[in-house]
Formats: structure tokens, C-alpha cells, sequence
């Protein structure tokens, strides 16, 4: 029955397919197998419920599926212990909740599997695929039902914490009033120039600075590699394919070709069964019919009629069919309707249909002209394989018994290219491969002298390399980087003449000296801002920052700072007054999500309150896996 449904039924009636799953793995799961003659060790105890070692396998399996799979470096020992703190966890969690009264309806927990779009092919539930989904976790249909359930229950108890919080006004007045805040203030920025041209860098500065920063000119260890290389695009341009092979290869797939049609339906369901018989489903068929040519809507009435629930919220929608996934009866009605039309009341072994053609079209083999290339290309493929397949062969036994590249060039008409000098971190091109490079400092390559074994660099493409050139790790010689180091010097020198000045522009300024003569000698001004919001862009961000993090100017009297940036500029800053926000100017929008925030955190506190007192008044006991204590 199963298998007839899935063959001619798929997406209608979802509620029948999920009753026979859950019946047909209820009787025939791995735990129901099992369970009744293996008792699997239990790690812990949580109030006399066992915590056994197969749920902590699986906990684990999806702690290390969270965290990515990047988990080499983590002790195991560590990630048993976090995942057996959480099982914890959610046992305390659940006993709550059920000792609060809360519980999951069957019915809940279907329509989740349902909605599941792990579980879902083109938008449409699938057994199989839930059913192969559910195994690789570990778990068969009444496990995962059994844990969905609990995770469902659990998210009630986390939402009675979300759900009671609240925010008041003078929470979001606050808020708004450090958010909307703006700050008028000036700067002077000090930028790097010319305050010490003519100032000469001592040569023993640049010889202690080279003795010191040997890395800074070290020259890493590089190889030049000669190379050949196989390709199968360059073979597929080596072939020409004869134009009639190319008609016959077409005409050969349309006539094998069968112009294809796709339709997609929705239905009302009425079943027939002990409490409905065929003539009264019929009946109310005829009558909901004929509400639908006196004008009303498909989808509502499936909503308000349809048996079939599932569809029913789609407005009916059972999805597309090729001519044979529907029962014979509805396909046998869909070949003669055209688009929006509703069928007569149709009888299968489901009960009585009312069937609306949503969708329909016809699919035609295209013309010579728009295939041809695509048919060219894989004649060319098809041929290319083979030989690729042969010289690569070929070239693994050549590079094997040549003392060079040579006779590999000239054999299979490759060229012998060079890959330029570059270091184990990798070059250009094929070489910023890491297996390549892998390949060209290996011992064989780099220290033998041997030919590399044939290096697939993916499934088309393939090279045989050779040391042409090596170059040994070096430093480069203070007389080629004299220079440069006289250039970081002078940078240096540059900020330090900077910031001594905007010290000196700070001390006038704390002392309540005018600073004009000083700006003006210097070829500096005051940059004026005033009414500048923390998110402001219309400024350096540094400055910005600086600005908001000095206290609040005081009976009038400016506030001064001053700041390096990190492009080397010294900024003297002067704070001069400062604009509290309004939550009354605040954007809805923005109210909103500030609200949400506070309440999502707020919540988070409470919940983690309320699971450390859950956890404070247990009785826990565990088996314990390592030596490390329990989270």
C-alpha cells in the first residue's frame, strides 16, 4: 500500500503516507528491534532518569556538526563533557515542563515532520528522503518523533521566559537618550609631512634598525619548476567531429525523445469511510461544485472542505504530475481540461475528488540549430576522455623512466613551460596549488632531481614538473635596503615631531593659553563639527570614537584629548558640548528592534536563572568521562 501511494499518489493525502511511516517504523525500527534485549549503559542520572550512552553518541555527533566538523584539535574527552551537560540540560528542562502541565500533541509533531524541508523534494514531503534523513542521525521514525517532541516542548517552556518580558519607557529613554546622542567638538589633525626634511637619518640608526629587524629583508627559499601539461580542453580542441555524425547523434535523441507533459493540480478531498459513505461524499462533491460556479474560491473552500488537510493549506495544491503520479482516475481527467477548469466529483480509492488544472505544458525537442554546439560538445568530450585517459598513462610511465621533459614533450606534443621562482607558501597560477606545491618541494623533486609523478590538479588537467632552478634563503643586503629602512625611520621620526607638537597645542589648551600663533605657524586649523551622531561617517571613525568616549564637558569648560591614529596623523581634540537623544525622535522601526534586543537578552538572563536553579535543586549524578569537571 505504502509503495502504491508513492507511486501514484505523491503529495496527496500527506496525512495517510505519515500514518503508514510512523506504523511501518513503529513496528520494524532499529530500536524497537533491539530495545527489548540491550540495555544501553547509562552516563548519568538526572531525578532517576537515566541519561544512556547511545543519547550522549548522537548529542556528541551533533555537537562536533555544529561546530563544523573543525574539531581535530579539541579534546574528545571536552566535547563529551559539553554534550553531556546539555542532555543534562534538557532533561531538567523537560522535567519542568512536564511538571508545569506541558505537553505536545501527536498532530504537532507530524505537521513539524511535514514542514521539515530536509524532508521536502521541489517543496513537496517525501518518505523516503525523511526516512533516509532520519538514519544518518542516527535514529529511526519513533526516536526522531520521540526527540522532536521534546525539543518542541522545550522551545514552550523557552518561550514562557520571551513571552512575559517587557520594557519600560524610561528603559528605552535611556537607551535612546546614549543611541541619538550627538556631540559638537573641533580637531586639529597633525598629518605626517615635512617637519623633518633636512634632518638627516644617522647611518648607524639604519644599521642598528637591519641588525634588529633581520625578517623584515629575509628572502625565502624559491624554486623555478620547467612543466608539461596535460589538458583535456586542449585534446577537445585537437578533435573534429564530421557534421553528419552530428545529425545522426541528433536525430538518434529526438527520436528518442517523447514531448513530455506537466501538469499541476489541486484538489477537495472527500473521504469516504464509516462515518461518510461514497453516495454522500458524492453528493457534497456535486454541492461544493456548484459553489464553485457561483463564484467562490477555490483555495477557501479546500480550506473550509478538503480532508486533506495538508494540501488544504495550500489552497488545495497537490503538486505537478508527468502523466503518472496522481491515481489514473484524476490523470485520465486532467488530459481533457484546460487551465482553471474544475473536474466533475471523481472517484478513486481515497474517496471523491473535486480536481482544478493549475498548470499545464507541453515540452517539444528543440531544433538542429540549438543543440548542435551542445551535441558537438559532447562528441568532443566523449572522445577527449579516452584519449586524456591514455596519455595519462602514458605520462606516468614516461616520467617515471625519463632523466628530463623532453621525451614526454615530443611523445605526446606538449610544451615545456616554466613556472618563475616562488616560495613554499606557492607562486602564480597552477602553483598556488597546495598539492603542486606540495609536489615541487618534495624530496624526490627538489633534492633527487627526479621528474614528479603525474599530478592531477583536477579531473581534466594533469602535470609532470621539474626542478629548473633553486634559489636558497637569504637576507638581502643592508646597501639594497638602506632605502626602505631610511624611509620607516623617517615615518617614525615624522610621528614623533607629531605628537610632540600636539602635546604642546594640548598643554596651551589645558592651561587656557591661546593656541592661534601656534596653529598658524604651523599651517593648521580648527575642523569644526557640531550635531555629529555616533554612527557618523561624514568624519575619520577614530575621531568619531575619541569624541563619544570623552566625559561630558562640565560649568562650560571644553574637554581636550589627544589621539593617534593609525595612519600615523595625531589629532588634538576638543570636546565642547554634548545633545541627549529623544526617544520621541527615534524611528519606529529602530524603538522596535532596540525593544526586542533588551527583551531578548533580558530573557536570556532569566532563562539562565531559572535552568541554574533547576540545576542547584537536582539530584545529578554522573559517570564521569575524563578528568575534567562538569560544565
Amino acid at each position: 500500500m505504502l509503495q502504491d501511494i508513492r507511486d501514484h499518489t505523491q503529495g496527496v493525502i500527506a496525512k495517510v503516507i505519515i500514518g503508514l511511516i510512523v506504523a511501518v517504523f513503529a513496528l520494524w525500527g532499529v530500536q524497537s528491534i533491539i530495545g527489548g534485549f540491550v540495555t544501553a549503559p547509562s552516563v548519568a542520572e538526572v531525578n532517576g532518569e537515566e541519561i544512556t550512552e547511545q543519547q550522549l553518541t548522537i548529542s556528541t555527533q551533533n555537537l562536533v556538526a555544529s561546530l563544523g566538523g573543525n574539531t581535530e584539535n579539541i579534546d574528545q574527552g571536552l566535547l563529551e563533557q559539553v554534550a553531556l551537560n546539555q542532555l543534562i540540560e534538557e532533561v531538567l528542562l523537560r522535567q519542568a515542563a512536564e511538571r508545569a502541565g506541558l505537553g505536545v500533541s501527536d498532530a504537532r509533531i507530524d505537521r513539524a515532520i511535514l514542514q521539515n524541508p530536509s524532508f521536502q523534494i521541489d517543496g513537496r514531503f517525501d518518505p523516503d528522503l525523511a526516512v533516509r534523513t532520519m538514519a544518518s542521525q542516527g535514529m529511526n521514525v519513533p526516536l526522531y518523533r520521540e526527540q522532536l517532541g521534546q525539543s518542541i516542548l522545550l522551545s514552550q517552556l523557552a518561550n514562557a521566559f520571551s513571552a512575559t518580558g517587557f520594557v519600560t519607557q524610561a528603559e528605552l529613554q535611556r537607551v535612546a537618550a546614549l543611541r541619538l546622542q550627538t556631540r559638537d567638538f573641533r580637531f586639529v589633525s597633525l598629518t605626517l609631512g615635512s617637519r623633518t626634511l633636512g634632518e638627516p637619518i644617522p647611518d648607524e640608526d639604519i644599521a642598528e634598525y637591519y641588525r634588529a629587524n633581520q625578517d623584515e629583508f629575509a628572502i625565502p627559499e624559491m624554486i623555478d619548476m620547467q612543466y608539461v601539461e596535460l589538458s583535456r580542453a586542449n585534446i577537445m580542441d585537437e578533435i573534429e567531429i564530421d557534421e553528419q555524425v552530428i545529425r545522426d547523434q541528433y536525430e538518434q535523441e529526438r527520436s528518442a525523445f517523447e514531448g513530455s507533459a506537466e501538469r499541476r493540480a489541486s484538489h477537495i478531498l472527500f473521504e469516504v469511510g464509516p462515518s461518510r459513505t461514497e453516495a454522500q461524499a458524492l453528493e457534497q462533491a456535486s454541492a461544493a461544485r456548484q459553489r464553485l460556479e457561483d463564484g467562490e474560491d477555490f483555495g477557501a473552500l479546500a480550506l473550509e472542505l478538503s480532508d486533506d488537510v495538508i494540501s488544504a493549506e495550500q489552497g488545495g495544491d497537490i503538486g505537478y504530475s508527468d502523466g503518472t503520479a496522481f491515481p489514473p482516475a484524476i490523470e485520465e481527467a486532467l488530459e481533457t481540461m484546460d487551465v482553471d477548469q474544475v473536474s466533475e466529483p471523481i472517484v478513486t480509492e481515497f474517496g471523491v475528488h473535486l480536481v482544478k488544472l493549475t498548470e499545464d505544458t507541453v515540452t517539444e525537442f528543440a531544433s538542429y540549430e540549438e543543440v548542435s554546439d551542445r551535441i558537438t560538445r559532447e562528441l568532443k568530450a566523449a572522445q577527449a576522455e579516452q584519449i586524456y585517459a591514455r596519455r595519462l598513462e602514458d605520462m606516468s610511465n614516461m616520467a617515471f623512466e625519463s632523466a628530463d621533459l623532453q621525451p614526454i614533450s615530443e611523445a605526446l606534443g606538449l610544451t615545456i613551460q616554466e613556472s618563475g621562482l616562488f616560495p613554499r607558501t606557492g607562486g602564480e597560477g597552477l602553483f598556488a596549488n597546495p598539492t603542486v606545491v606540495d609536489a615541487a618541494f618534495s624530496e624526490e623533486v627538489l633534492n633527487s632531481g627526479f621528474n614528479s609523478d603525474p599530478i592531477e590538479v583536477n579531473d581534466s588537467q594533469a602535470i609532470v614538473m621539474r626542478l629548473l632552478e633553486r634559489q636558497e634563503a637569504s637576507v638581502r643586503p643592508l646597501e639594497e635596503v638602506e632605502a626602505e629602512i631610511a624611509v620607516i625611520l623617517r615615518t617614525e621620526l615624522e610621528r614623533e615631531r607629531a605628537r610632540e607638537l600636539g602635546q604642546q597645542l594640548l598643554n596651551q589648551l589645558s592651561q587656557g593659553e591661546d593656541i592661534t600663533a601656534l596653529l598658524e605657524e604651523n599651517e593648521l586649523e580648527w575642523v569644526e563639527q557640531d550635531g555629529v551622531t555616533r554612527d557618523s561617517t561624514a568624519i575619520n571613525r577614530e575621531i568619531t570614537s575619541a569624541a563619544f568616549s570623552l566625559p561630558n564637558p562640565e560649568d562650560g569648560d571644553p574637554v581636550y584629548e589627544g589621539i593617534a591614529l593609525t595612519n600615523g596623523t595625531y589629532v588634538v581634540l576638543e570636546l565642547d558640548g554634548v545633545e541627549m537623544g529623544d526617544l520621541a525622535s527615534m524611528p519606529e522601526q529602530e524603538r522596535q528592534g532596540i525593544e526586542q534586543s533588551i527583551l531578548a537578552e533580558r530573557s536570556q538572563t532569566l532563562f539562565n536563572s531559572y535552568l541554574n536553579y533547576l540545576r542547584a535543586n537536582a539530584d545529578i549524578t554522573t559517570n564521569q568521562l575524563s578528568d575534567e569537571p562538569l560544565l
